[in-house]
């Protein structure tokens, strides 16, 4: 990389990335993380041990990159007694903390099951206040997580200024408060990252924290000196809301191009979900989880030939992936879909490769999602595969620009959640036609996407990211 980061005296500025999740899976802040380092940078990434995830406090090193996983809030190390007698009233073990039915969280390798057992594939999260009235355990489940915000943004600034931070990368606006606090007590610069549109994020109704959120990023916003986003539509918004006098910086999730298109010989979905070369694989790749159309796609599949079948690549918890395999069950469609696990980042666009196409479908159903410009989208490029897409606005753009495959329409607000569940409201028969047309013909869908996908490199995004560095670094103690 030519771009170079020259901190205060000539020095190597120290830049410290936050966020508010396991780092050690978290592709686009290690590959930032990694960019920063290669343009001259001392890093530090400061995450989170997550309680049970098998995760050591403290400091680590994930691929050449520095990390400092803060202690995660732990009710027994922090009040003992008290905490015991709280998960005991819980109906959870008063040591561990776990329920009967927890699972183990997925090896932090991303190692991908070796077949289609959906235990493989989900586990159950831990169930706050089983035993409790529902309204004391939503008050409950709010003050936890509050608690444990304020708990990683405290461990969190003690380690940036430790680390003697010259600059701050905010990932999301969850670590800004802590961002915002060390710019305050020692000056340290703010480079702002929003991964979504954070105000309007997927999240359950509340009260109070969105007018907090709304302040903490509104400060964050007018003290950063650059402020960098994922899609062109959030670029738009951002600046549009803020009325920034210069657009924020694009930095879309794109994968680092390997150097070549995956042999689909070698690809991995048929060998993990059991399928033959003569059967039609539809791949997808990502979050198992609510508003991914992973219900409509069901739907879809039904009105498809029995040789058509849905393989998905990723992670769901329990509950959710349940009602989706009984939602295939209750469509006699349980030889047809297939829950293989995940991979590590690196390795899906091979995993992926001898797929016949894939679906980018996230639903509409808040601000954020229409805005998307998700990594699977480009993952799926990288893999040569043709795209069956959504018709939001970037993503759209983007398929439809290249001619990479086709988009189907998707009203907005058409979903009703009930629950963990997201059940589709509208017809399918829209998204099985256009699955039906790219499985009829691929091959000039494919040549499209084997041509656009070199052009789709992280080394490109990453020269917006130096940019905005190199903006913050320049009034470094000024």
């Amino acid at each position: 990389m030519s771009a170079q980061l020259t901190g205060p005296g000539g020095q190597a500025p120290r830049i410290a990335l936050l966020v508010f999740r396991d780092a050690d899976t978290d592709s686009r802040v290690l590959r930032s993380a990694a960019t920063l380092q290669e343009a001259g940078a001392e890093v530090l990434v400061i995450g989170l041990a997550p309680t049970r995830s098998g995760l050591e406090p403290g400091p680590a090193v994930v691929g050449g990159v520095p990390l400092h996983r803060t202690m995660d809030l732990d009710l027994v190390r922090t009040f003992g007694t008290a905490a015991r007698v709280w998960r005991r009233l819980r109906g959870r073990d008063p040591v561990t903390g776990a329920t009967s039915s927890a699972a183990e969280r997925p090896d932090s390798s991303g190692t991908a099951a070796s077949g289609t057992a959906p235990s493989q594939a989900f586990a159950d999260p831990p169930q706050a206040g089983s035993r409790l009235p529902l309204s004391w355990r939503k008050v409950y489940q709010r003050g936890f997580r509050t608690a444990r915000l304020v708990r990683y943004w405290a461990g969190a600034l003690v380690t940036a200024r430790r680390f003697g931070a010259d600059v701050v990368h905010a990932n999301d606006g969850n670590t800004l408060a802590p961002a915002l606090l060390l710019r305050v007590l020692q000056g340290t610069r703010i480079v702002y990252d929003s991964h979504e549109l954070w105000l309007h994020r997927n999240v359950r109704p509340r009260l109070i924290a969105p007018l907090v959120e709304a302040v903490i990023e509104r400060a964050g916003v007018r003290w950063a000196d650059a402020v960098l986003t994922v899609s062109p539509s959030i670029v738009r918004w951002l600046q549009r809301h803020y009325r920034l006098a210069e657009p924020p910086l694009l930095v879309r999730n794109v994968p680092l191009w390997p150097g070549a298109l995956p042999d689909p010989a070698r690809g991995r979905l048929r060998e993990l979900a059991g399928l033959s070369p003569r059967d039609k694989v539809i791949s997808y790749c990502g979050g198992v989880t609510r508003g991914r159309g992973l219900e409509e796609t069901i739907d879809a599949l039904a009105m498809l030939p029995s040789d058509v079948h849905l393989v998905m690549l990723g992670f769901g918890s329990g509950d959710y992936v349940r009602g989706l395999l009984a939602r295939a069950a209750a469509a006699g469609l349980t030889d047809r879909v297939h829950l293989v696990g995940p991979v590590p980042s690196a390795e899906v666009p091979q995993s992926l490769a001898d797929a016949d196409l894939a679906i980018v479908y996230v639903r509409p159903i808040v601000l954020s999602y229409t805005y998307s410009l998700p990594n699977k989208l480009f993952e799926s490029i990288h893999a040569g595969l043709p795209i069956v897409a959504a018709d939001l606005p970037d993503v759209a753009a983007l398929v439809e620009e290249h001619g990479v495959g086709t988009v189907f329409a998707v009203p907005e607000g058409a979903v009703q959640e009930d629950g963990d569940q997201l059940e589709a409201a509208d017809d399918p028969a829209r998204l099985a036609a256009a699955l039906a047309q790219v499985l009829a013909d691929p091959e000039p869908y494919r040549r499209h996407t084997q041509a656009l996908a070199p052009l789709l490199d992280w080394r490109h995004e990453a020269e917006h990211l130096i940019e905005g560095h190199a903006r913050a670094v320049a009034r470094c103690g000024t």
